[in-house]
């Protein structure tokens, strides 16, 4: 049981406010939330999300682990030497 008096409201249905629009209610110690992002606009769920490869690092991965035949290894690594 908890203590009277100590704990903070709570609000059972509070609302979840994204752009404006409610998005979604939740349990929470306020009555309105206002968010900038959630899963219904962040990239990651919605399937936008671009994996920019800037240093290599998917060929660095295929190399380290023998993915790539040695024609690939001695032509990239001529590349990254100019």
């Amino acid at each position: 049981m908890s203590k009277p008096d100590i704990h903070p409201e709570w609000y059972p249905e509070a609302k979840v406010y994204c752009n404006g629009e409610v998005v979604m209610t939740v349990g929470s110690t306020q009555p309105e939330l206002h968010v900038d992002v959630w899963s219904g606009n962040h990239p990651f769920y919605t399937g936008t999300q671009k994996i920019i490869d800037t240093e290599g690092r998917v060929e660095r991965f295929m190399r380290k682990y023998g993915m790539l035949d040695a024609a690939d290894n001695t032509a990239s690594s001529d590349e990254t030497k100019k």
